[in-house]
């Protein structure tokens, strides 16, 4: 019966098994699936080994009553706590039990929340928890998120079955923290366990192939991106990159990489997936770093062409920027291209596309750092470690394609690439893509007019919104999301107070594509930046005169391949990267960020922390526009400059605070310098190299 149950089912969904290939149940064991569908419970009984039992909710056992006849099954009333003791005599009895953790089926097309009963089943028997991730079934007429996705009577199906896992559990503590213990750590193995899943799908995959499959998948008539100027579907997206990497093969041809200097739009997002449909490497330029710093990146890139727009140009004002790029680049302006194109171009781009013609290689994309150095670094990312992100990050928060991002973080930034970009575009969420972050008022508007379900933002940004925006501006937003600096509590405080919208913090490195850790709606800890992402393994480092914490270390599928550093060539990255950030882990595995390695002054031989300054400046002068950089000192080894835009902050006032309140004295700054702002990196974060180099002129100058 199971043999030709198996044959009928793989005939109907082409099922698929990855991971341990099938399931060894020896000994006490529970299966423990993700819930998607009412697909799952039927293949599970087709494709698990032996006499399984089902433990089925008594209200649904009573309408299948007829079907479960056939199958051992045990009913137990989720609201009775004896029901546990039920379940607990089955396993002693010697049987498997298949339990749904989450003890519904999904509605949001991720993880629900996780009860504790399965835990407690498995602690009190000793039983081996076997992991089970559907995929596919969620696309089925028979989920509860069809109003959602673009469902079908037969979707693919492919059964992830994970690694054969035990679970332990400290004693310590209260029951109600043992239960959210246990909660917790199922939640982490299912997760994990569905970060597995996804790139089982995508090993070796090309940015470009995926973005086909995700046509083929939610709809290649389905509106994928906007900008200003319009909007554009799946199909139209496809079929410009074929018509216009026809034409960039022949410009670039011979060439392995490219630069690509454009605002968020969405000829910016053609022009990225046409050159991975190509194998090429795009090297995405800083337009807001400066000439210098272009000049160095495009240099570090090993580059001779710069793909750009002439409208974008002349609206920016970077007519010298291009006239010095032009003395040793080739500047590609895309309107160029644009009227170059034929008729028979558009046809052969029609056919490529009725033939969904795959990548022709595998490029990676070049992003650079905003470090201390001289000179600018590549940041080499492969497509592996792009997607690896982007799985890392839907395996613990949750959206569909009903939902709607704004993004106006540029795409030469990590965030605003992987987060604000790629992973919508990739997972069928129609992406709104504005060209700065800067416009207070209208991004809002924006929100409001549209309907947006998802934001991105720095801190910096997102207090800027909230300043100018109407307290029903966000009024459709589910998720906000905040990376690439430290979320002062105020900002949290008002996005709350305003619109009732609590911001999920995050934390991550350009080098790590960039998420590492993020605050979710089912795992949530204020002044945090949440728990490790699935995949990614951490270890902290001592650093000397620091106690709280350590020097953050990580590997991962996500993590860079390498760097490109100007005048050296490609550097491989070590086997752990080293994230520069002092941070700290609590008990449930929350992240904590104390300071920047860099961001430490090492004053007569002790380690003094700029940021804890800047704070300290904060409280006393009644801003937090204050910025200090450490400089060398001939007496104490290093001294800080305090900068800030408090028109009357002076240096005695700054004292008398810190000697009122107990601080470390040595954090004194032995300059405060007022200024009328700060400089900033595209990105919005304090521009500290910039300030660093100011401040060996304003060393004397101070108050």
């Amino acid at each position: 019966m199971k043999v030709l149950l198996r044959a009928f089912l793989q005939m109907l969904f082409r099922t698929r098994l990855t991971g341990e290939r099938e399931i060894s149940l020896e000994g006490p064991s529970i299966v423990l699936p993700n819930h998607v569908s009412f697909l799952d419970a039927i293949f599970l009984y087709a494709y698990l080994p032996g006499d399984v039992c089902f433990v089925v909710n008594t209200a649904i056992a009573q309408k299948l009553g007829f079907v479960l006849r056939w199958v051992n099954h045990v009913t137990v009333d989720p609201l009775n706590p004896y029901s546990l003791k039920k379940i607990v005599g089955e396993i002693k009895a010697g049987k498997t039990v298949v339990l749904f953790p989450e003890g519904r089926i999904t509605v949001t097309g991720g993880l629900m929340k996780i009860y504790s009963g399965v835990g407690f089943v498995a602690l009190k028997t000793g039983a081996a928890l076997h992991p089970v991730i559907f995929r596919g079934p969620e696309f089925s007429k028979l989920s509860r998120i069809k109003d959602k996705v673009r469902s079908r009577w037969l979707p693919r199906v492919t059964i992830h079955v994970g690694t054969r896992t035990h679970l332990t559990l400290s004693r310590a503590g209260s029951f109600r923290r043992q239960k959210k213990e246990i909660s917790d750590q199922l939640l982490a193995l299912l997760q994990l366990n569905l970060f597995e899943a996804r790139q089982q799908e995508d090993a070796g995959a090309n940015l470009f192939d995926k973005l086909l499959d995700a046509g083929l998948v939610h709809g290649y008539a389905k509106t994928v991106a906007a900008d200003i100027g319009g909007t554009v579907t799946y199909k139209q997206v496809i079929i410009a990159c074929y018509v216009l990497g026809g034409r960039l093969e022949q410009a670039l041809a011979g060439e392995e990489r490219a630069g690509v200097l454009l605002p968020n739009s969405i000829g910016h997002l053609v022009a990225l997936f046409a050159l991975f449909y190509l194998g090429k490497t795009p090297a995405i330029l800083n337009f807001s770093a400066g000439a210098e710093n272009i000049f160095n990146c495009a240099e570090t890139a090993g580059i001779s062409a710069i793909v750009t727009s002439r409208t974008f140009v002349e609206k920016g004002r970077f007519e010298e920027l291009i006239a010095r790029l032009a003395s040793r680049f080739r500047i590609i302006y895309l309107e160029d291209v644009r009227q170059e194109i034929t008729l028979a171009d558009k046809i052969g781009g029609l056919v490529k596309f009725l033939r969904k013609e795959r990548a022709r290689g595998k490029g990676d994309v070049i992003l650079f750092t905003s470090g201390s150095e001289s000179k600018p670094k590549g940041v080499v990312l492969s497509h592996a470690n792009i997607l690896a992100n982007i799985n890392q990050a839907t395996s613990v928060i949750d959206y569909t394609p009903r939902d709607r991002m704004l993004n106006a973080l540029p795409m030469f930034h990590s965030f605003g690439l992987t987060a604000g970009t790629l992973l919508p575009v990739l997972g069928g969420v129609e992406v709104f893509l504005y060209p700065t972050p800067l416009h207070y008022k209208i991004i809002p508007e924006i929100a409001y007019d549209r309907n947006l379900t998802l934001l991105l933002g720095t801190p910096t940004f997102l207090a800027g919104y909230a300043r100018y925006a109407h307290p029903y501006d966000f009024f459709s937003m589910r998720l906000v999301l905040a990376g690439g600096e430290k979320l002062k509590e105020e900002v949290r405080q008002v996005w709350l107070d305003k619109f009732g919208i609590r911001i999920l913090e995050g934390y991550g490195t350009t080098e790590t594509s960039p998420v590492l850790c993020l605050n979710t709606p089912i795992m949530y800890k204020a002044g945090s930046v949440g728990r490790f992402l699935p995949g990614v393994e951490w270890r902290l480092a001592e650093v000397p005169g620091i106690e709280d914490g350590g020097n953050l270390l990580v590997k991962g599928p996500n993590v860079m391949a390498g760097y490109l550093l100007h005048g050296k060539g490609f550097v491989p990255a070590p086997d752990w990267y080293d994230c520069g950030d002092v941070v700290s882990v609590d008990g449930e595995g929350f992240v904590s960020i104390r300071a920047r390695l860099k961001r430490f002054a090492k004053i007569s031989g002790e380690m003094v922390s700029l940021d804890a300054v800047e704070k300290a400046a904060e409280r006393c002068f009644g801003t937090d526009r204050n910025a200090a950089v450490n400089v060398p000192d001939a007496k104490r080894g290093e001294k800080i400059i305090l900068y800030t835009v408090n028109t009357k902050a002076t240096r005695q006032a700054l004292r008398e605070f810190m000697s009122g309140t107990r601080q470390n004295m040595l954090a004194m700054p032995a300059e405060v310098v007022i200024v009328d702002q700060l400089p900033l990196l595209g990105s919005g974060k304090t521009d500290y190299v910039t300030l660093k180099a100011r401040a060996q002129g304003d060393t004397g100058h101070g108050f």
